[in-house]
């Protein structure tokens, strides 16, 4: 296993210099984020990032994310062209020696939360999801405001893209990730890249959007559609794990004996009802998920790739990217290496 760290670049106030003081990460997992979705990341771009990583003493593990482009999952006529230019920033990821990409295929919107400052009883903050309180966030007809999760579109294209989405179904959505696996993952096995995509979060419909990577089921399709060893998963426990039905331990078991786990996010969460949850300190007690017996999963299928701690709560005053601040995150990277060491040393 390999202890990363995201990074959000120059202008993340957890910069490399205090990733890099965190005992046991040696990886960071970064994107380039001034690039249009859609457009070709320059080989020029990826090796200028790669750079800044290296002269730290880290390593650019893993790249998160590559987005899709909304024309590809809608299966428009012009996604041709942008697989073509995922396929040429594939290539050049492979030229500066990535070895992992980090992706998704959720339509709109890549996650949701009804707030992102919630205070947990302990006086800190935590991204928090109430299923009432995001419903009336729908643009198309909720009475609320979206708490600032997305920024990418204005109100009215926000308003359209969710109308076109209306006749698109699961099976379609299934249909339009299958073309564009078959557009990438021969691009990706000639670059020596696996491909990782990242569960849907959370793990069920929202604003009537359809989601399709949700469940074990549903991960066991995804691997059959391309079955490529370049074709496989982010086991993200947190956005699986809010769905009860999920048991974790027995996902990184079962996929990870098929070597397809390529890029595990841990973090836990607290059911608090149905279809309501809070995202929770790491430590097994503090939430819904038991922390290790999912490391210990991913130890005994001998799990050897990029790892990283993943939403953290805001503690000891930080303010910042909501999930992203250093300590809660920190204190999480600390609390998995020591249960790796404790399972290395117990063998």
């Amino acid at each position: 296993m390999k202890m990363t760290f995201r990074w959000y670049g120059d202008d993340d106030q957890v910069n490399l210099d205090k990733i890099k003081q965190i005992p046991g990460v040696t990886g960071i997992v970064s994107a380039i984020y001034d690039v249009p979705v859609g457009e070709v990341w320059s080989l020029e771009k990826i090796l200028e990032l790669k750079k800044k990583v290296d002269s730290k003493g880290l390593k650019l593990e893993t790249i998160e994310s590559v987005p899709v482009h909304e024309d590809i999952k809608m299966g428009l006529p012009s996604r041709d062209k942008y697989i073509e230019n995922y396929q040429e920033t594939l290539r050049n990821l492979g030229q500066a020696g990535i070895d992992v990409v980090c992706y998704n295929f959720m339509p709109v919107f890549d996650w949701t939360r009804s707030e992102l400052n919630y205070e947990l009883p302990d006086g800190s903050n935590a991204l928090i999801y109430n299923e009432d309180t995001v419903m009336k966030m729908d643009p198309l007809t909720g009475e609320l405001d979206l708490p600032g999760w997305d920024t990418s579109y204005e109100n009215d294209g926000l308003r359209e893209l969710l109308a076109r989405y209306q006749d698109i179904s699961e099976e379609d959505l299934w249909e339009n990730l299958r073309y564009f696996l078959e557009g990438i993952i021969p691009v990706a096995e000639e670059a020596e890249i696996k491909m990782a995509i990242h569960p849907d979060d959370p793990p069920w419909s929202i604003f009537g959007l359809p989601r399709i990577i949700t469940n074990k089921e549903n991960l066991e399709r995804f691997i059959k559609l391309v079955d490529s060893p370049s074709n496989g998963l982010t086991l993200c426990t947190g956005s699986l794990g809010v769905n009860p039905d999920n048991n974790i331990p027995d996902l990184v078991r079962y996929f990870g004996d098929k070597g397809r786990i390529h890029f595990a996010h841990v973090r836990n969460i607290k059911i608090t009802g149905e279809r309501n949850f809070e995202e929770a300190a790491h430590l097994s007690t503090a939430g819904s998920l038991d922390i290790y017996e999912i490391l210990k999963a991913y130890h005994e299928v001998g799990f050897e790739g990029p790892m990283r701690p993943d939403h953290g709560r805001m503690i000891w005053g930080e303010t910042g990217r909501p999930g992203y601040g250093l300590y809660d995150r920190a204190l999480g990277a600390t609390y998995l290496n020591g249960i790796w060491e404790s399972l290395e040393k117990s063998e």
